[in-house]
């Protein structure tokens, strides 16, 4: 297929794809899924090898957001029956994030739901860096705290944070219709102050809330011009009680194009599969490991994943290695200088500097940055969220996952975990 060859050699070289190309990779049909996986594998495999990298979620604040996102469970006037707590403590959090690196991550990403922090809130967030950065010695810490003032992003910086992660979740045009209480320029400055303070930024999208196939090329675009380190690729979750409850308009097939797609136009940047792998991907997640090399372990924010050793068991059986905390996680020309998804470095080489976290499928809306979605114990399903609108969404991808069944039996409400007295998944 000359598409496939023509975007394989530009990814080796790094060369961004025409907006023709990216579009055509989303109009693939089925019978062409497998040669796309291929193609994007190669593209993956030149620049991370057979690495994947796990990273784990610390909700440090839980629900009751003032934002108004149309996908997060934490929203303003959200229904859904999620965890709802104030900030933990630093030892708590720091006990959170100890079994995520116990069971084998090496970047822990600390989100909190609402606009943005305050000054007392960056405090907070300090003295939590500092006790996980005490009993987990090499870890990595990423901040997800919604928009940023001035001078924050330098204090949590200096407070010994390496990453900070906002995400642009859709395109520009499509964007008001998300969200009305920030604005979408609000999120790019924010990526904006955290790369001047020396953060390495994370930033990526949402798919599957019923855009189309432009829409997911402007936003994939639009990253790859803000150049962060790390792009979460998350796929709505439509929660019961949110506003996009009734959003299914993924199918497996259509989450392994959009990942492809990212990985074609971002090839040498960490491309993290986020929130809603278990539900849309199911048993198609170990494809998607050619095509990304970052996934989070175990939970979410308000949402359960499959058991952290079955993530574990998975990475291992598709025959790839999980990332030592002692492998740097970019490609050598990316470190020791501002990254981005495309530069014209010559190819060759893995070393980095700490990638990004999170995403925002079910987060705190400005500015939480953690996936939700999955398997565990399940919530009673009512009749009105499983009564997902039949027909074609925006993308052209059918609705109900092809079979006319929405699969509402594979969102669980997170239940463990921070916040709770129930031990981790992890």
């Amino acid at each position: 297929m000359d598409l496939l060859n023509t975007l394989v050699d530009k990814g080796l070289r790094r060369e961004l794809p025409t907006r023709g190309e990216a579009l055509a990779v989303l109009a693939t049909s089925d019978d062409e899924l497998l040669d796309v996986v291929a193609a994007a594998g190669k593209v993956r495999r030149q620049w991370f090898g057979r690495r994947v990298k796990l990273n784990y979620l610390v909700n440090l604040k839980s629900g009751l957001c003032p934002e108004d996102c149309s996908y997060c469970s934490q929203r303003l006037g959200s229904k859904a029956g999620i965890l709802k707590y104030t900030w933990l403590k630093p030892e708590e959090a720091s006990r959170a994030a100890a079994a995520g690196v116990a069971g084998g991550a090496k970047r822990v990403c600390l989100v909190a739901s609402g606009r943005g922090p305050t000054d007392r809130d960056v405090d907070r967030v300090t003295r939590t860096i500092e006790a996980i950065k005490e009993e987990n010695e090499g870890v990595e810490v990423c901040a997800c705290l919604g928009l940023l003032a001035d001078g924050q992003a330098d204090r949590l910086r200096s407070a010994g944070a390496d990453a900070y992660n906002h995400n642009l979740n859709t395109s520009e045009g499509t964007y008001g219709a998300i969200t009305t209480t920030h604005t979408y320029a609000d999120r790019v400055e924010t990526v904006r102050q955290a790369q001047g303070a020396g953060l390495s930024a994370c930033s990526g999208l949402i798919a599957g809330m019923g855009e189309s196939d432009e829409d997911l090329v402007d936003v994939v675009y639009a990253l790859r011009d803000l150049d962060p380190d790390s792009v979460p690729v998350n796929f709505l979750i439509p929660f019961e009680g949110t506003p996009l409850a009734k959003e299914w308009n993924l199918t497996p097939q259509r989450c392994l194009r959009i990942l492809a797609m990212v990985r074609f136009v971002c090839p040498d940047v960490e491309v993290r599969l986020a929130g809603g792998r278990e539900v849309h991907l199911r048993s198609m997640q170990p494809l998607a490991l050619h095509l990304v090399n970052s996934i989070f372990l175990g939970d979410y924010l308000t949402s359960e994943g499959q058991a952290g050793q079955a993530d574990l068991d998975m990475i291992a059986d598709a025959g790839f290695e999980v990332e030592g905390a002692g492998t740097t996680t970019l490609p050598r020309h990316r470190t020791g200088a501002p990254a981005g998804c495309g530069t014209s470095a010559e190819p060759g080489g893995c070393g980095t500097e700490p990638a990004g976290c999170g995403s925002h499928a079910d987060s705190g809306a400005a500015g939480g940055c953690g996936p939700c979605g999955g398997h565990g114990d399940r919530e009673p399903v009512t009749a009105e969220a499983a009564e997902a609108a039949p027909g074609a969404g925006a993308d052209g991808a059918t609705r109900g996952e092809g079979n006319g069944a929405a699969r509402t039996d594979l969102v669980a409400v997170r239940r463990r975990g921070a916040g709770t007295d129930l031990a981790p998944n992890a």
